[in-house]
């Protein structure tokens, strides 16, 4: 499977005004892109848009990758022949750098229906359909193993070190990541995006194009709130643990305790709230 992604433009330079102590004065500052991004499937001669997300340029066809498979469209790696930006052949074949092709190795295109609707989401509402355990149960998902423990202070360390890692986020203050660690809070892979849910996805693409899935002893850190759509990648990617330094929701939480993963909320400094799964935590 061929797939180079060297989309451009994560940053964005723009003059604004500042003001500090009642003086005003223009600078150039740094704000993380945000863009739409068409995901396009691919089989023979037909093709049909599966969804249009708002996302941080870079990681795309990872993003797609992830999106699909964590909505059930590809079961694995090798039903991907191939991933690419579109070719217009209008402009001298220009790169279209936000529309993405899925090219499938089968030659009859997946059914998308499974997909609640047609995709148009923003980068801050996620995937909204689904929203109920029986969609998970019905795609055969079932809880995940228990595992051995993890210490409880290296889970104490990980949104620092998540933090130290975002490169992005650092020059533009705007940005959402999700990041592997191992059980010993070692970092894996680091993904960001104005999109919480899209940085879980790139995460999740960048795994399955590595044929690293399931992540069955990993530990995901998030940067914002574990929502529902959260939770659904995570069980899905076979993730046992999640941490995040915002509130869960109550259809996260009933979620993880349905499927066997460690839910961490609050997770600041030395504290931490555990809503599910607390037998994975050691001393």
């Amino acid at each position: 499977m061929s797939a180079i992604d060297d989309c451009p433009g994560r940053i964005t330079a723009t003059e604004i005004e500042t003001i500090e102590d009642g003086v005003s004065r223009t600078v150039v500052d740094d704000v993380a892109t945000e863009e739409p991004l068409e995901i396009r499937l691919v089989a023979g001669t037909r093709s049909q848009a599966a969804a249009i997300t708002m996302r941080t340029p870079g990681n795309d066809f990872e993003l797609a990758a992830g999106f699909l498979f964590s909505e059930g469209i590809i079961e694995s790696v090798s039903d991907i022949l191939r991933i690419s930006y579109c070719i217009d052949p209008a402009i001298d074949n220009e790169q279209r750098y936000n529309i993405i092709n899925v090219e499938f190795a089968s030659s009859t295109l997946p059914d998308v229906n499974a997909l609640e609707r047609h995709f148009t989401m923003t980068s801050a509402c996620g995937i909204c359909g689904k929203a109920n355990l029986e969609a998970l149960r019905d795609r055969g998902v079932v809880p995940l193993p228990d595992g051995l423990p993890v210490p409880i202070d290296s889970i104490y360390s990980l949104p620092e070190r998540m933090r130290e890692s975002q490169r992005v986020f650092h020059s533009t203050g705007g940005l959402h990541a999700a990041a592997l660690f191992d059980s010993a809070g070692s970092l894996i892979a680091v993904r960001e995006d104005v999109g919480r849910h899209n940085a879980l996805d790139k995460l999740i693409g960048w795994a399955l194009l590595n044929n690293r899935l399931p992540l069955r002893e990993q530990i995901l850190m998030v940067s914002g709130r574990s929502s529902y759509e959260i939770l659904q990648k995570t069980v899905v990617a076979g993730i046992p643990i999640i941490c995040g330094v915002s509130a869960p929701s109550s259809l996260a939480v009933a979620l993880a305790r349905e499927f066997n993963v460690t839910l961490i909320g609050f997770l600041r400094g030395t504290r931490a709230n555990v809503y599910a799964g607390t037998a994975r935590l050691g001393p």
